[in-house]
């Protein structure tokens, strides 16, 4: 089922393919890290291992998961592998999740409103003049 395709257009497959690809590579935090550390500028692969207390194999399979998925570009400058960010990918997730912002602005904007006729309500009622008790006598004697 997780796999399954609401269209049978291959561009939509393909779309379908490359985001979930792109949600498996940032559902790890170090390659989220790697992510955030590439939005400074290039950086060598040796640079990018450096900064994390983990092995340089294990930032190399991080680097590759995130060149697959298309969220970083390799390019060689002599020896060194050199990577940078590239944010097309994000794009493509920020345009999903924009559906979801816009559920949520619906429902608070929906929720304030709510929330904010409620208010006037109450204040609207305890505004008005409370009805005098038939008990308490009217200070000039007649009921």
């Amino acid at each position: 089922m997780r796999h399954r395709s609401v269209t049978d257009s291959s561009s939509t497959k393909m779309t379908a393919t490359m985001t979930e690809a792109t949600f498996q590579a940032l559902a790890d935090p170090t390659r989220r890290a790697v992510l955030d550390l590439l939005r400074r500028g290039s950086q060598p692969a040796g640079e990018i291992a450096q900064a994390f207390p983990v092995s340089r194999p294990a930032i190399s399979k991080h680097l590759r998961l995130l060149r697959r998925a298309h969220l970083v570009r390799e390019h060689r400058e002599g020896r060194h592998r050199v990577y940078q960010l590239n944010p097309e990918p994000l794009r493509a997730v920020d345009s999903w999740l924009d559906q979801y912002r816009n559920f949520w602005n619906m429902s608070l904007t929906n929720l304030k409103t709510f929330v904010e006729a409620e208010y006037a309500k109450e204040q609207t009622q305890q505004m008005r003049p409370s009805a005098v008790s038939p008990n308490i006598k009217n200070p000039k004697g007649n009921r």
